[in-house]
């Protein structure tokens, strides 16, 4: 097995979204959704960035692929910096970042066929022939299990685990080589999480693929991950290797989550760790660690001192930001 290759690197990005006020409309403040992270994806990978509802892991996604310009920070991809790049540029970059988004039926146009909404993206990116684009879609329909009796039916006719399917193909339809997950399966029923995991598994293994997989749901992360990252309130605190996160969680946050997922073995009692209080406002996130405010092992140096990443795994892959582990290494 050969090194694996750096596809894309993210390097103190940050994404600020200005708050006006005043009768001028000035700037007064910032909503700062992403706050300074970096982190990497090697060719073939699938990354997952999971935590709680407003910590930064949707517009993480979209300030990769520039659907949301990022306030700061460098993202590279095959070693081009991105936003570096022209609207027209970009453009054409696209066809090798693609996204699946997580809800089908909005992502997709209402007024046109599967057939159309496939076509339409072959035709903006050229890279397949007018008269081989139909065959195409037939051969991407068949790929991820949809007849191609329906390549004429409106998103409307479609299960929602269709239209996700759908929205697959898309995604599929001009050969990227990275695609972000942003909650795709989140919007599905149990079942059809699965059948879709399964299908975003062996199309990777097919196409040699690579995932950067958005989610709040650590039973979902755990069935498709290699690395995990958890973010909270903007911040990484902790990147792992799936077996590492799930067997040695460090960052108290991590453990937190992990108490949260249901056991199926009724003999193992799993205690739950509840967080007290709410998460603070990213308009005005706490001095020091930021999860300070709900870190029951919170003392004086994590209200003042922001932790850094740093390597806590001799064996394997962790980095954690949590002052805790200074402490434990001091002992």
């Amino acid at each position: 097995m050969g090194e694996q290759q750096t596809l894309l690197e993210v390097k103190e990005l940050k994404q600020y979204f200005p708050i006006k006020g005043g009768i001028f409309g000035r700037t007064v403040n910032h909503v700062k959704a992403v706050d300074d992270i970096s982190f990497t994806v090697n060719e073939g990978e699938t990354v997952s960035i999971v935590g709680e509802s407003g910590c930064g892991k949707s517009t993480t996604g979209r300030a990769i692929l520039r659907l949301d310009n990022p306030y700061s920070g460098s993202v590279n991809f095959q070693g081009e910096d991105l936003l570096s790049l022209s609207t027209s540029q970009m453009r054409k970059k696209r066809k090798d970042m693609q996204i699946i988004f997580q809800d089908p039926y909005a992502s997709l146009n209402p007024r046109q066929t599967v057939s159309q909404i496939l076509e339409e993206t072959m035709k903006i990116q050229n890279v397949v022939p007018k008269n081989q684009r139909r065959d195409k879609v037939r051969e991407l329909l068949e790929t991820v299990g949809i007849g191609e009796h329906q390549l004429d039916r409106y998103p409307h006719e479609f299960s929602g685990g269709q239209r996700q399917r759908i929205g697959i193909a898309r995604a599929l339809s001009v050969n990227p080589k990275l695609i972000v997950c942003d909650e795709a399966v989140s919007a599905l029923d149990v079942s059809i999480q699965a059948q879709v995991l399964n299908l975003l598994k062996e199309l990777q293994r097919k196409f040699k693929l690579t995932y950067l997989f958005i989610s709040h749901d650590l039973g979902v992360v755990r069935h498709i991950s290699d690395r995990i990252i958890v973010m909270y309130l903007g911040k990484i605190v902790e990147v792992a290797d799936k077996k590492s996160l799930f067997n040695e969680p460090k960052h108290p946050y991590t453990q937190a989550l992990l108490s949260a997922i249901p056991s199926t073995n009724i003999k193992q009692k799993k205690e739950r760790i509840l967080l007290k209080g709410d998460v603070p406002s990213p308009i005005d996130p706490p001095q020091g660690c930021r999860f300070h405010t709900r870190c029951p092992y919170a003392y004086e140096r994590c209200r003042q001192e922001e932790p850094k990443l740093q390597s806590v795994s001799k064996s394997g892959y962790q980095e954690v930001a949590c002052h805790l582990m200074d402490e434990q290494k001091a002992n």
